[in-house]
């Protein structure tokens, strides 16, 4: 009969263990205690665990740059706000124009792997058709998509109902007489661009439908394409009895558009949208859209 020894564990019951057992595990714990033994004598570390690189590609958020400093600081917010929402995605800025880093530094910076570039835009036009592709084209080191510019989307709505409520717009709806009275002018910057105007439009609508008063898009910089300007807007209003016009400020960050707007405002002018928590989710939408899309190669620039 082998022998065996009788062990007690935890909850005080016994079992029975053979001479082999015990032996085989004796030589176990001898074998790692002299793993960790130099041959000089000294004991060495015990062997770290590697952790495994994050597969997901690296979000670039692509701001457009001012020089009005308190643009830096809230793109650099933002970014933390979306760290926070998605813990461990490695997230990078860079600047088209005006501020550093600029884009293209940024992508220099990344030696391989893959990255999202989305635009901390509202809408289409020159710099999404044209410079973000152009900056991302120049770093063929990396596999890069870029994503659709932030609007229009219902979260920017969100985004904007909540920095006019802040400013002081009413937080509750009111009856039929005070909204007869209310109405906002969304001021965005403008755009050569047919198709930025319309995006702008649309988020304009999404926005009345949140209010239920009228939304009226104008633009600090007017074109043949967005022509409506921000006083103009105003006034039409005030000609049709809006008393209560505010200017909700359809800009990412301050800078020299979202000042001169809310100065022309009668009333009240909303900050802009900056690190809100609505911002960052679309922010993170737009970068899984992009990365999960289907694409012929990934190789292959592609604005999803």
């Amino acid at each position: 009969m082998t022998p065996s020894t009788a062990l007690r564990d935890e909850s005080g019951s016994t079992h029975l263990d053979s001479t082999a057992q015990i032996m085989d595990r004796i030589t176990s714990q001898l074998g790692t205690q002299l793993s960790l033994v130099s041959p000089d004598g000294s004991r060495r570390p015990a062997p770290r665990h590697t952790p495994r690189p994050d597969p997901r590609p690296t979000l670039v958020l692509v701001a457009h740059g001012s020089r009005d400093p308190r643009a830096l600081t809230t793109v650099t917010a933002l970014a933390e706000r979306i760290r926070e929402q998605r813990p461990g995605l490695a997230v990078r800025l860079g600047h088209i124009e005006l501020n550093e880093p600029l884009l293209t530094e940024t992508l220099a910076a990344q030696r391989s792997g893959s990255a999202v570039l989305v635009p901390l835009l509202l809408g289409r036009g020159q710099h999404v058709k044209r410079d973000v592709p152009a900056a991302a084209a120049g770093a063929p080191h990396l596999d890069t998509r870029v994503a659709a510019p932030l609007g229009p989307h219902p979260l920017l709505a969100e985004a904007l109902h909540a920095r006019l409520v802040q400013a002081g717009w009413p937080e509750r709806p009111r009856g039929a007489g005070a909204r007869r009275r209310h109405a906002v002018v969304l001021a965005a910057a403008g755009s050569r661009d047919p198709e930025s105007a319309a995006d702008t439009e649309t988020a304009a609508g999404l926005l009345a439908e949140r209010l239920g008063v009228p939304v009226v898009p104008a633009y600090a910089a007017p074109t043949p394409a967005c022509a409506r300007t921000v006083p103009e807007a105003l006034e039409a209003l005030a000609a049709d009895g809006r008393t209560r016009t505010a200017v909700a400020a359809y800009f990412t960050a301050p800078g020299r558009f979202a000042t001169q707007t809310a100065a022309a405002a009668p009333w009240i002018a909303a900050a802009p949208l900056g690190p809100h928590p609505a911002l960052a989710r679309l922010v993170l939408h737009r970068y899984d859209q992009a990365r999960t899309a289907p694409a012929p190669s990934r190789r292959r620039l592609t604005s999803v």
